[in-house]
């Protein structure tokens, strides 16, 4: 397909979305050099090879997971024209991701709780790449929320129909994005001693 062809709105959007995949993937670029990072450290002597994430970590993940069903029971109601139904599935996404970010916190707190800070003489570089890469994930949980924030105003507004949801998927694919990356995340930190 010839990406000069088509209407200036059909132009428009393609151009959006080449703009978000060049955004995730430079992202992906991001979370894997910290990823690597933290597999390289991990042969210093000062690492920790027996911490255990804390349980609000895997209920974030579940929650996560959730909400990204949540977005697509969105984009499904919206794509039949049931508005009030979209409208309760991104507020269920909403709330979602909100839960998610509090139980990361709470994550958090237990960690500071068993004496560990990101920074400091109780710190170590466990530790700081954990909250580096977990505090990393929450701005963009935090900008997945804005944009959460922006389709919601525009639904009210009416701006989507079935067959006018750009900004709508947009923000569907990069929710599904910092979804997967969570999982990604967890899975790693969870596993990779």
């Amino acid at each position: 397909m010839d990406l000069t062809q088509g209407t200036l709105e059909e132009k428009n959007g393609r151009a959006k979305k080449m703009m978000l995949w060049f955004g995730i993937i430079s992202l992906i670029m991001s979370f894997a050099g910290w990823t690597s990072a933290f597999v390289v450290s991990s042969s210093r002597p000062d690492w920790l090879k027996d911490f255990v994430l804390p349980n609000a970590f895997i209920i974030s993940t579940l929650v996560i997971i959730i909400s990204s069903f949540t977005f697509i029971l969105a984009k499904n109601s919206l794509k039949r024209g049931n508005n009030s139904l979209t409208t309760l599935w991104l507020l269920a996404t909403l709330i979602l991701g909100l839960v998610f970010i509090f139980n990361q916190f709470s994550g958090f707190q237990q960690i500071i709780d068993l004496g560990y800070n990101f920074t400091g003489p109780t710190s170590n570089v466990t530790m700081s790449y954990i909250y580096l890469i977990a505090m990393v994930h929450i701005l963009h949980v935090v900008v997945g929320l804005i944009c959460l924030i922006v389709v919601i105003y525009n639904h009210f507004k009416q701006k989507y129909n079935p067959t006018k949801m750009l900004g709508f998927e947009l923000a569907v694919t990069f929710w599904h994005f910092i979804d997967i990356l969570w999982v990604y995340l967890f899975l790693f930190l969870y596993f990779i001693r």
